[in-house]
């Protein structure tokens, strides 16, 4: 009797199988192609994609920004809509604009031993991050906090742990967290390079680097006038956090003499440091890689177009700044409106001073007539 059961052999080709596309590998952006990034801090009044347009006309190719008010507690609401986070990445690609760098709020202080200012300081710091997530920003800068109290070991340790609970839950994913050096004005933390490399060792786990200012590098002691200081400020740099985790240089002249420990901006080359100190900064080799970004002040116009102007000529290049007009920046907005309710005020007192001889003249002309005649 024939054998029925019958086994089948089947056999798999391998062109048959389904394999999915890998993901297309990230796109550079057009900015990132090795060259120097000279930036300037804008402003975002009226319109977020105006900043843009600004640095741009500026002759800048970056840009620092705050994503919201600088000197106010946000109150929750102070989101970026979709449609003008998607409008922003779109024209800061056609303007190939980068890095964008945000300036963090400057009431936040990680390291309060206050638990409701530190609360809020957590909590706008988490929305900062979220801002910065949403238009797409590469480095989110913060000020590290102040040991009101005196203790740093403490409050380093309340950076740290306020760091990972402001981060909690978010993928922060090309972003990263620059922690500014400060001048050592009163209690602020970060004048000392330990300082903040205590607080990078205490959070491995997060994107964190330095921002490093130029003058508040100066107002804390270091001599960078010089070929000899540069180079020690840059070595201990390295020694302590590693130049390839700083991302931006603040690039500003300082107001205050070396060691001073206040933070005074000033125009570049018109200040203590001096150009012959910026041409080497902006040249150095281990400095390549990093953004140069100006916060100079305006005294008065042009002052903007003058700053990023000395710059690109420091680095061997004359960019012609194409904007219509210098950008407005809040402080100048209220010396204009102080000065002009100061005008207004002037007149309006002697309008009264005016009004009250007018009276005074009017009564006294009054009495003369009305005074009884002398008997003889």
């Amino acid at each position: 009797m024939a054998d029925t059961n019958q086994r089948l052999a089947v056999v798999y080709d391998d062109a048959d199988e389904y394999r999915p596309e890998p993901p297309p590998p990230p796109e550079i952006p057009a900015w990132k192609d090795g060259s120097h990034r000279i930036g300037i801090h804008t402003s975002i009044a009226g319109d977020l994609t105006r900043a843009l347009e600004i640095a741009a006309g500026l002759g800048a190719n970056a840009l620092q920004i705050f994503s919201a008010s600088p000197r106010m507690w946000d109150r929750g609401i102070e989101r970026i809509s979709a449609a003008d986070a998607e409008r922003f990445r779109a024209r800061r690609k056609e303007l190939a604009l980068g890095p964008l760098v945000i300036h963090c709020n400057y009431l936040i202080n990680l390291a309060s031993p206050n638990p409701v200012l530190r609360t809020r300081s957590i909590q706008a710091f988490h929305r900062e991050i979220v801002r910065a997530l949403a238009i797409g920003a590469e480095y989110l800068v913060l000020h590290p906090g102040c040991a009101t109290q005196g203790d740093h070991a403490s409050a380093i340790s309340a950076i740290a742990q306020s760091l990972r609970q402001a981060t909690r839950e978010l993928k922060l994913g090309e972003l990263k967290i620059l922690l500014e050096n400060t001048a050592g004005q009163g209690s602020s933390l970060g004048s000392k390079f330990e300082e903040l490399k205590a607080i990078l060792d205490a959070c491995p786990d997060l994107p964190l680097g330095v921002c490093i200012d130029t003058a508040h590098l100066f107002a804390a002691g270091w001599d960078i006038r010089t070929h000899e200081g540069l180079e020690g400020a840059l070595a201990h740099i390295e020694r302590h956090i590693g130049l390839h985790r700083v991302g931006v240089v603040h690039t500003n002249d300082s107001k205050t003499r070396l060691g001073s420990r206040v933070d005074r901006h000033h125009h570049i080359g018109k200040g203590e440091i001096g150009l012959e100190a910026f041409a080497r900064i902006l040249n150095h080799p281990r400095l390549a890689a990093c953004a140069f970004i100006l916060e100079t002040p305006i005294d008065k116009p042009g002052d903007d177009k003058r700053n990023v102007a000395a710059l690109w000529k420091l680095v061997g290049r004359a960019v012609k700044a194409t904007g219509k007009r210098d950008q407005m920046k809040p402080r100048g907005r209220r010396v204009r409106v102080i000065a002009k309710r100061t005008s207004v005020a002037r007149k309006t007192v002697r309008k009264r001073d005016s009004s009250l001889r007018d009276r005074a003249s009017r009564k006294s002309g009054t009495e003369r007539h009305a005074r009884p005649l002398r008997s003889e």
